[in-house]
């Protein structure tokens, strides 16, 4: 890795980082589903389908990833331009900072999408 220039350095850790978060996520849905079936009574749940918990926590994991990850772009390109017309024309502040924000309300919506999918995960018959 020593000869990787910075900015490649950094989106290679980036993709080994969410692989580990997709690795940590799969390993735990198992565990997650028994520990929330354990606190329930077991004739409350009536089905279970381990490929439905994997496809829903994938799912979970890709919304989040894919709103972060477009949301830092936007953000990258946004943010730059609002920096250089705040340079320019101090009137403008108020312009950049409602797009600047719309971008982060992006990774937020993503937040509230992987949340809702996380919550919808079958738990197995006790």
């Amino acid at each position: 890795m020593s000869n990787l220039k910075g900015k490649h350095k950094f989106f290679l850790l980036l993709l080994l980082f969410q692989f580990f978060l997709i690795a940590i996520v799969f390993f735990t849905v198992n565990s997650l589903i028994t520990f929330v079936s354990a606190q329930a009574e077991a004739s409350s749940f009536d089905y279970y389908n381990a490929a439905t918990a994997t496809a829903l926590a994938f799912s979970a994991a890709i919304s989040l990833a894919a709103s972060v990850i477009g949301s830092a772009m936007a953000l990258k390109t946004v943010g730059t331009a609002a920096i250089s017309a705040l340079t320019e024309r101090e009137e403008v502040f108020f312009k950049s900072f409602l797009v600047v924000a719309l971008c982060e309300a992006l990774a937020v919506y993503g937040l509230i999408i992987a949340i809702l999918l996380w919550t919808k995960i079958p738990a197995p018959l006790g």
